[in-house]
């Protein structure tokens, strides 16, 4: 390597490391200012709470053997979820790829089933499935499948022309087409909607169980707010968030294998 691209790769070292550490810094600060606003009681923690009681919420949680029980929960509604929702998708994108006229009709009602708040369904499937984890799970599914097939459907219109012409008239049919060009042309677009898809799927789950669930991190904050316990609520949040990191963190180490591997 040249001396000029070691220094490059140090550059880029020292650029990250300082990301990181400001990153770290902003979050440490938003926490200190947030505690010192509790303690000189400049803020009203009933409603705001404070790091510490979040932390003795989380605590309490664990003791009494709930914290790992409702992430587990909600945890494995969304791996569920995601796993129909990314197979499903993918399939009805190539139908649609497949056959254009399947495509034209059902291109209006892909719109309008994007833009339409799912939530607005749960009581639907609340009646129709029951208040139980199929319901959670068919309303996450409902969130992340739609936007799912949109992103690869337009990923596969999108694939060079000129490439699927050349195939044509070498007498490629069209499953030949799909299988050795359209799916490895867009192998990064099917990868990078695994990103989309499991934090769709999560936040149909919450959806879900914030109406009908007994157990869950949706259920901790709606229970929460219902008896008026902000620490709870709050918790809850942080928990939500620190899961959603987690798995963003192993879709973005599997998707790096897969690149690899590519």
């Amino acid at each position: 390597m040249s001396k000029e691209y070691i220094d490059y790769l140090k550059r880029e070292k020292i650029n990250k490391l300082l990301v990181l550490l400001f990153q770290i810094l902003l979050i440490t600060s938003l926490l200190i200012i947030w505690q010192y606003l509790a303690d000189k009681k400049l803020i009203n923690t009933f409603i705001t709470s404070s790091p510490k009681k979040v932390i003795n919420t989380i605590i309490k949680l664990y003791k009494t053997n709930n914290l790992f029980n409702h992430i587990w929960i909600t945890t494995y509604e969304t791996l569920i979820s995601f796993s129909l929702g990314t197979i499903i998708g993918l399939l009805i994108a190539i139908i649609l790829w497949y056959n254009k006229f399947i495509a034209k009709v059902i291109d209006p009602y892909l719109t309008v089933l994007n833009s339409l708040p799912k939530v607005s369904l749960g009581p639907i499937l609340i009646i129709w499935i029951g208040p139980n984890i199929k319901s959670i799970i068919t309303m996450s599914i409902l969130v992340s499948v739609i936007i799912t097939i949109i992103n690869i459907y337009n990923g596969f219109n999108n694939t060079d022309k000129n490439k699927i012409n050349l195939l044509k008239s070498f007498n490629a049919t069209k499953y030949q087409i799909l299988t050795n060009l359209i799916i490895p042309s867009n192998y990064k677009i099917i990868v990078n909607s695994l990103k989309i898809n499991i934090s769709m799927s999560l936040i149909g789950v919450i959806m879900g169980e914030l109406l009908v669930s007994k157990k869950g991190i949706g259920y901790l904050i709606m229970y929460g707010s219902q008896v008026f316990n902000l620490d709870l609520v709050i918790s809850g949040i942080i928990i939500l968030m620190l899961v959603s990191y987690i798995m963003y963190i192993i879709i973005n180490y599997i998707e790096k294998i897969l690149i690899k591997s590519d």
